[in-house]
């Protein structure tokens, strides 16, 4: 098997707000859009990341069709986290969990995006676990 892309979709009840969140405070880019869908990507982050609309009527398995994104994180690594953590604070974006570092090095913050999907950003304190 050769893997030639990834991407990440989550099912939200507004596409467009997310999107906005993630071009605005974190460089994504649209790459495609249509009525409940949103695509955008970033060179570096190794993936595209899907907004849905939840309940859109060709999303597949229908099982999970009206189910929102829920339970998980958005995750990025970044090289300074501190200077993350001041931008993202200065351009008055909320946090819901202040920065903490865990005993096996792993320093992060999380925030919601305007559907609730929980962005965290983190950054590696020891090179052992990376």
């Amino acid at each position: 098997m050769k893997i030639t892309a990834s991407a990440l979709s989550l099912n939200v009840e507004d596409p467009a707000t997310s999107a906005s969140f993630v071009e605005e405070h974190f460089g994504f880019t649209e790459d495609m859009a249509a009525d409940g869908f949103v695509s955008l990507s970033r060179v570096d982050a190794g993936f595209s990341l899907i907004y849905l609309r939840t309940g859109l009527e060709t999303f597949k398995p229908e099982s999970l069709r009206g189910k929102a994104a829920d339970g998980l994180l958005v995750v990025f690594v970044v090289e300074d986290i501190d200077g993350e953590y001041a931008r993202l604070q200065q351009e008055g974006v909320e946090i819901v969990t202040p920065i903490e570092t865990e005993p096996w090095g792993e320093r992060y913050f999380q925030m919601t995006d305007p559907n609730g999907v929980v962005i965290q950003l983190v950054q590696w304190m020891s090179e052992d676990v990376q």
